[in-house]
């Protein structure tokens, strides 16, 4: 059953627990596989004019998928944010490019990550300043819209036009995607 959007916008909001990138990619790891809603907080915020140890992403595992089936799950979402790279998630993509790493297109040219060198950095800063919580939620597409209009995200993009970071984050993504175009593609 879906918990209700307040009940978990204050899990969220003040959860009983936050993980650190060590305990999450440990084995065994405390995130299930498992549907829900996780909520990214930070003690040192990746920009100057965001709060300090405060919620400021959400995201959700799965993706509602129309034509298939995600097999994505809280654990793997939440342990590739944290070991991945900018090409397949958007909370590193955000986070590398508010901290000034250079986004890069990288293979054949439609990829953008980081580098191995500026992944390595932005995996670095996450296991010292990212904590994550989760609820698990048998459907959280439906809880998605509705956690991003009530909570002040200012890293989520998507469905979040009306955040007063909106804008400068937006910018500041262009700007960097606009600057990797120009840029050697990188093997």
């Amino acid at each position: 059953m879906t918990p209700p959007t307040e009940t978990l916008a204050t899990k969220l909001l003040a959860p009983d627990r936050l993980w650190t990138a060590a305990e999450v990619l440990a084995r065994p790891t405390p995130v299930p596989a498992a549907p829900g809603v996780y909520g990214w907080h930070f003690d040192v915020p990746p920009h100057p004019s965001l709060p300090p140890r405060q919620l400021l992403y959400v995201g959700i595992a799965p993706r509602r998928m129309t034509s298939r089936r995600s097999k994505q799950t809280l654990r793997t979402r939440v342990r590739n944010h944290y070991r991945g790279n900018a090409e397949g998630s958007t909370l590193r993509r955000t986070l590398g490019c508010l901290l000034g790493l250079e986004l890069r297109r990288v293979g054949s040219g439609t990829r953008m990550t980081f580098g191995k060198h500026g992944e390595q950095q932005l995996t670095a800063w996450m296991a010292e300043h990212a904590l994550v919580c989760w609820n698990m939620d048998p459907e959280p597409w439906l809880q998605e819209t509705e956690l991003i209009n009530q909570l002040d995200l200012p890293l989520n993009l998507d469905q979040n036009k009306h955040n007063a970071f909106h804008a400068q984050l937006t910018e500041i993504s262009s700007t960097a995607r606009q600057r990797a175009r120009t840029l050697p593609i990188l093997p």
